[in-house]
């Protein structure tokens, strides 16, 4: 009992204490990503680059072609993702642990995140091909750069952490 207080407890401190500064900064990268996209550059590392008119129309294509099908599947995801809360749900409310299913629940999770997975490399393994060697030896020095300051939910992960070792 004292662990679903303590849950509530830090979910209500966050809520309230995080909710201002996630909304200016969100904000900001919408206005930054509005002024990338209107001027037809690039942003993040790649802006970086000094691509070509052609260079930045064939990775767009290839973004696009990436991204075409996520509105339209957006509803999907979000019922197979309510259907997966259901399934947890149920599993840590029952009296006895069915270990079957929450090794088919398992699976099923893992083969979404290798199929991510997959798709990520195979999206940036285009854009590389697109890039000159100079070009791709810069992005990975900045990708590196951008890693040793710790981006890329470093920080959110590290959260995370804590509260898993907590048991929060």
């Amino acid at each position: 009992m004292s662990s679903i207080l303590t849950v509530t407890a830090c979910t209500s401190v966050n809520a309230t204490t995080d909710t201002a500064p996630t909304t200016s900064k969100m904000q900001h990268h919408k206005d930054g990503m509005k002024n990338a996209m209107n001027k037809g550059g690039m942003r993040g590392p790649m802006a970086q680059l000094d691509l070509t008119a052609e260079q930045q129309a064939q990775i767009k294509a290839i973004m696009k072609e990436k991204y075409s099908g996520h509105k339209s599947d957006r509803t999907k995801y979000q019922a197979e993702r309510a259907q997966t809360q259901k399934q947890i749900q149920a599993l840590t409310s029952a009296s006895t642990l069915n270990n079957a299913a929450v090794n088919r629940l398992a699976d099923q999770q893992a083969a979404k995140t290798k199929q991510r997975f997959i798709e990520r490399i195979q999206t940036q393994h285009a854009i590389s091909q697109v890039l000159t060697a100079e070009q791709r030896q810069k992005m990975a020095q900045l990708k590196s750069e951008r890693q040793a300051k710790g981006h890329h939910g470093t920080k959110n992960r590290k959260m995370h952490g804590k509260h898993h070792q907590q048991g929060l």
